[in-house]
């Protein structure tokens, strides 16, 4: 959610998207109303009178993995290439099969592609300040848009349930929100005890090498709100809160990273799905001040993949991941 993601909260939190499609009943943001064919959906932009019954969803941003795997009716998306290691190959078909109307930032819409598409809904996942680059006017003559952007990298769980409500997916929603529920409970249950006491910390991808920075992850972040499901507990805060994921991660210098980590007894950091760190995160784990880290000294690091997962069902396999990973701990 860092404004080097397209589609994410500039300048802050990654953007999720919403989709602001209709259900047959009105769920927890919308209202009934309208003519008959037509509820009123509050979406961040207001208001808004969308089809009860959607047809033809045009999605964007992190709308598109929760609209897939919901199985709404979607007819075009927007490129969403850094979640497609996490789709399971039938969403994976899914998205190969669709138009894609817009690239993977918002600036790269192709309004003529989602005319062709004949939308009755557009839904746009952008946060408020991102939606400068959209021409909305030109959207809204299309279909109605709605936008429905996120506040902190934890909040997928609450703008996927809207979303699936507003797509009238709910019930699909809901049972994919179980069986992850259900798993991190067994997860949560079995490394209780190897977890009690210990405080974690995370290093993030996205720190910036030409600065000479890292990113640090606190509770509530991408890399730390899944793991917190299983019952790890992330210490620390940012030191001033700049709005979205500024408000659970930091990018402090090289130089600090002591001062950062090194209360920590435990570590977890992000690979990329291919189970290599990104360069921004090498270049950490080859410095020497990594290495003299009390956690990373006493063999207690953990590289996480998926920790972007922004659906329940990618979530499940980050879930994976950490039972994987934090198996050494039942051993101690």
């Amino acid at each position: 959610m860092h404004s080097r993601k397209p589609w994410r909260l500039a300048g802050a939190l990654a953007a999720a998207l919403v989709l602001a499609t209709a259900c047959g009943s009105a769920g927890p943001d919308s209202e009934s109303g309208g003519s008959a064919g037509t509820r009123v959906f509050a979406a961040d932009n207001g208001k808004v009178t969308i089809p009860a019954d959607p047809q033809r969803v045009v999605a964007t941003g992190y709308a598109v993995p929760v609209l897939i795997e919901a199985e709404a009716k979607l007819v075009g998306i927007s490129s969403w290439k850094r979640g497609l290691a996490m789709m399971s190959a039938e969403e994976r078909r899914t998205y190969d099969g669709l138009t894609k109307i817009a690239g993977e930032a918002a600036a790269e819409t192709n309004y003529e592609a989602i005319a062709k598409t004949r939308p009755d809904l557009i839904v746009v996942g952008v946060p408020m300040p991102v939606l400068g680059d959209l021409d909305m006017k030109r959207l809204q003559s299309i279909a109605p848009v709605a936008v429905v952007g996120p506040t902190l990298p934890n909040s997928w769980r609450t703008l996927s349930s809207r979303q699936a409500d507003a797509a009238g997916r709910a019930g699909r929603l809901a049972e994919s929100k179980a069986a992850y529920e259900k798993k991190a409970g067994e997860l949560k249950a079995k490394y209780a005890d190897a977890l009690a006491g210990l405080k974690f910390g995370h290093l993030g991808a996205y720190g910036d090498r030409s600065a000479g920075t890292f990113l640090r992850e606190f509770a509530d972040s991408w890399g730390t709100n899944i793991p917190q499901d299983v019952g790890a507990t992330y210490y620390g805060q940012v030191k001033k809160k700049g709005g979205g994921s500024n408000d659970v991660s930091e990018t402090p210098s090289l130089e600090e990273l002591p001062d950062s980590f090194g209360e920590a007894d435990a570590i977890t950091y992000t690979l990329q799905p291919d189970g290599k760190p990104a360069p921004e995160v090498q270049y950490v784990l080859d410095s020497k001040l990594w290495k003299n880290l009390p956690a990373v000294k006493a063999g207690k690091v953990f590289p996480l993949r998926y920790t972007e997962a922004a659906t329940y069902g990618s979530a499940m396999r980050t879930l994976d991941e950490i039972d994987t990973v934090f198996a050494p701990l039942l051993k101690k």
